[in-house]
């Protein structure tokens, strides 16, 4: 389970460095890891054993529709098969780095089963939004669930 956030940095090289805690959590799971674009501008960062079903899933919806087309080019499209290398360092291509807006300062926020990648100033936008709205509209999901 990933939890927590962490202000990072990326190295001239364009690896980001894994807090030590989440390493092992990542490592211990087979298969490598998957990282790919997000439709809010940040990076997903999975265990491939709980990245495949998501593929599958998006891949078994139809190619014709516009929308499912759209999140396959995205999400699928983007993936890419990465390791953490022997520091704990994970490389981040061009590509995604481009997608993302990110630069030297990155949030790598846990969410369960994967991590988020942010620019922070990104990260800091959709966060106010997300907590400085009166009119926060709580999902039908979640009614009558207090903290």
């Amino acid at each position: 389970m990933f939890r927590g956030a962490a202000l990072l940095s990326l190295d001239a090289k364009s690896r980001l460095a894994v807090p030590t805690k989440h390493r092992e959590a990542l490592c211990t799971e087979t298969g490598g890891l998957v990282l790919t674009a997000h439709p809010h501008r940040c990076l997903l960062l999975y265990p491939q054993q709980a990245w495949e079903p998501i593929q599958s899933k998006l891949m078994s919806l139809s190619s014709f529709d516009k929308q499912s087309s759209g999140l396959q080019r995205l999400l699928v499209g983007y993936a890419e098969d990465v390791e953490l290398d022997s520091a704990g360092r994970l490389l981040v291509s061009s590509a995604l780095r481009q997608f993302a807006n990110l630069d030297k300062q990155i949030m790598l926020v846990g969410q369960g089963n994967h991590f988020e990648l942010w620019n922070v100033e990104a990260w800091h936008v959709q966060l106010e939004r997300a907590i400085g709205s009166d009119d926060m509209v709580i999902p039908v999901e979640l009614e009558g669930f207090s903290l």
